[in-house]
């Protein structure tokens, strides 16, 4: 076994170091979600803090590491008598990103049942990463099916299988440690909510630490023994600490004054449930037994709500986590000790103080943190200024009316919720949750003979198959005689991710900002969706002469959205130059990634402007995209009393269906791209 990076020569990211140390102290914390750009130590740093995790002990010969102390009742290999503990080092248990399903949470021994006749119950990981650690490396982009599975274990503490009529329970609680790289996706809500603390770790620009990282790791490559050896007085002494952090944990007081600030804190922020509280209670107590104290005070709940809530408070789509740290001292102020005396509530309403405040302090804490009360103080005056939908869209006074010169970016209209929209048919692509898709992973099918190595046995077909030859194979004993040729694998059907591709009118005549803002913010609720759904994305914006790949093909959301807000507008409209450059983004991605399925999402009026025959070449490309069978929608984005029709006569070049920006948002967008037409295949 190799020798672990000492977790006491890391360099820096104390955030990181605090959030795992705080979970060794009280693992009732409930884990800690690293967030961070690759190459920041986040892994070295989880595999590190095995070696500091006290001893834990266990029952002789249990494979589900039961306490001697109380032994799981249900446990599998119980019941068991009483004897001595053994003390072993707590685990620390890796989940592949690409782990099966019967990998994690254990599954029938096939050899046993086949051979012997008898069922038996071959254990998986998290049965392995009872009582210790369970990490996950890049947990953002594990599959769905193996998310579900942790978050019943993570709710319920257990572990429960039901398959080819075995049916076993047992204890699984471990602490769940995971890392991701934001820049490939974010996690589902259901998840992040289950880690306890979160922390952001990134590359320090300081010259004299990057050096010395740099120094560290070389010496620790060249001899990782020796290394260690020098360190090993500081792991000693840090591993003292957690000892006497956790004796202490029991003794530590949480009072009601802190209480009631954990309380308003998590009002504040309106996380949702109660869940933040708890975590946000047990990590202030960690933090007092890790400074040596039995009492938590103010600064222990401050620094547990910087852990601990960025991930759980209510934020716009796409925003980094993260906390307003002048509202959290403003609300920790005004719930503490003082609270009835410092009568800081009661000025307020002064006609020239307390109005200014909360206004300022509303819109500069940001936070995604909509307005409560003080909408009732700050509504549209008719005398300002800040309102341009005054103008109708289609008069000469409307903002942004100019068709020829660059207009600045304007910000998106609020993203809305949309149902899911596939690509017909049954495709073969990356795991994902959108169009249907044969998988490794998801519901069986059917059986059929297996091409290759078997990777999923059908068990009853593989024995059904059998059964007739058993005569003639001589079968005496319990065990079914079976044969290469009798095996047969399992077909699953679940979902793929596909290719969404975003081809956006930029142009003059979309400039009025009413419309350019509908239309940014239908985009973002079609990318949030994606994002939902684990897909690619890519954004092809066209303007003025030509069209440009503002966005490559990427598994980053965030990315995408952000080219969106900077989107510029004006100029003619080069329709078909958007539509070739779409053409030719996909042509790439079908060479470099033949299984994922693309979906064109066309952004325009449908207007068609600049070069020799632009409407007719318009159609030429829209009908190269329909000989070659990609699924297509277009959202007509024409306003006004006179409607020409021109995007619905694009989408029928596509192949594809057309909707408007209202029916964007209503229930019939399922219907609309759910069966996406395959007009275009037939064709």
């Amino acid at each position: 076994m190799s020798t672990p990076y000492p977790f006491t020569a890391i360099v820096g990211q104390d955030d990181l170091r605090l959030g795992l140390l705080l979970n060794a102290v009280s693992p009732a914390v409930g884990g800690v979600l690293v967030r961070g750009e690759k190459g920041t130590a986040k892994s070295t740093a989880v595999r590190a803090l095995a070696a500091l995790v006290p001893e834990v002990s266990v029952v002789p010969g249990c494979r589900f590491s039961c306490d001697p102390v109380s032994p799981d009742p249900a446990c599998p290999d119980g019941p068991h008598a009483e004897a001595a503990g053994v003390s072993r080092a707590a685990r620390t248990v890796e989940l592949p990103v690409g782990a099966s399903e019967d990998r994690l949470v254990g599954a029938l021994d096939i050899e046993r049942a086949l051979s012997e006749g008898v069922k038996a119950f071959e254990p998986g990981l998290l049965a392995d990463a009872h009582r210790g650690i369970l990490y996950v490396d890049e947990v953002n982009l594990l599959h769905d099916h193996l998310v579900d599975l942790l978050l019943d274990a993570a709710a319920m503490g257990a572990s429960y299988v039901e398959r080819e009529g075995v049916s076993v329970r047992h204890a699984a609680r471990f602490l769940l440690v995971g890392t991701m790289n934001p820049e490939e996706g974010e996690l589902r809500p259901q998840l992040l909510d289950r880690f306890g603390l979160t922390v952001e770790v990134a590359a320090s620009r300081d010259t004299d630490e990057r050096v010395e990282v740099v120094r560290r790791r070389l010496a620790y490559d060249d001899d990782p023994e020796g290394f260690a050896a020098r360190w090993a007085g500081e792991e000693s002494a840090l591993r003292e600490r957690i000892a006497a952090a956790r004796a202490l944990l029991p003794r530590v007081v949480l009072g009601d004054g802190v209480l009631r600030q954990i309380a308003a804190t998590c009002a504040a922020f309106e996380v949702d449930g109660m869940r933040a509280d708890i975590v946000m209670a047990r990590t202030a107590t960690a933090l007092a037994a890790w400074a040596g104290r039995e009492e938590v005070t103010a600064d222990d709940v401050r620094q547990a709500a910087l852990l601990a809530l960025p991930h759980r408070r209510r934020r716009n789509p796409f925003d980094a986590p993260g906390l307003d740290e002048d509202k959290l001292d403003q609300t920790l102020d005004e719930a503490g000790p003082q609270e009835n005396n410092d009568g800081d509530d009661r000025p307020d309403p002064d006609p020239d103080g307390g109005g200014d405040d909360d206004g300022g302090g509303g819109g500069g804490g940001g936070g995604g943190v909509p307005p409560q009360a003080d909408g009732d103080r700050t509504p549209p005056r008719g005398e300002s200024g800040d309102t341009p939908s005054q103008a109708p869209e289609g008069s000469p006074d409307a903002p942004g009316r100019s068709t020829g010169a660059e207009q600045q970016p304007v910000a998106s209209a609020e993203p809305f919720r949309t149902k899911m929209l596939s690509v017909p048919g049954l495709g073969e692509g990356a795991a994902g949750r959108r169009s249907r898709a044969r998988t490794e992973h998801g519901r069986t099918t059917g059986a059929r003979r297996p091409q290759g190595a078997l990777t999923k046995l059908h068990l009853a077909a593989t024995v059904q198959a059998a059964a007739p030859h058993q005569r003639a194979r001589g079968r005496s004993g319990r065990g079914l005689v079976v044969r290469r040729d009798d095996l047969r694998q399992a077909t699953r059907e679940g979902r793929e991710g596909n290719l969404v591709l975003f081809v956006v009118d930029a142009s003059g005549s979309m400039a009025a900002r009413q419309r350019m803002s509908a239309v940014k913010g239908a985009v973002l609720s079609l990318l949030l969706d994606a994002y939902q759904r684990r897909d690619k994305v890519g954004l092809v914006t066209f303007r003025g002469k030509e069209a440009e790949v503002a966005l490559p093909p990427t598994s980053s959301v965030d990315a995408a959205a952000s080219r969106l807000e900077s989107l510029p507008t004006g100029g003619r409209t080069p329709l078909a130059a958007g539509l070739l450059k779409a053409h030719d983004v996909l042509r790439v991605e079908r060479l470099r990634d033949p299984s994922r399925r693309p979906l064109l999402v066309v952004v325009t009026d449908g207007r068609a402007t600049g070069g020799p025959e632009p409407v007719a070449l318009a159609g030429r490309a829209g009908r190269l995209h329909r000989s070659e069978g990609t699924a297509s929608v277009v959202v007509d984005c024409e306003s006004g009393y006179v409607r020409l029709g021109l995007a619905g006569e694009l989408a029928r070049e596509l192949g594809g269906t057309a909707v408007t920006l209202d029916e964007l948002r209503a229930d019939s967008i399922a219907g609309l791209v759910k069966d996406v037409t395959a007009a275009g295949r037939a064709a």
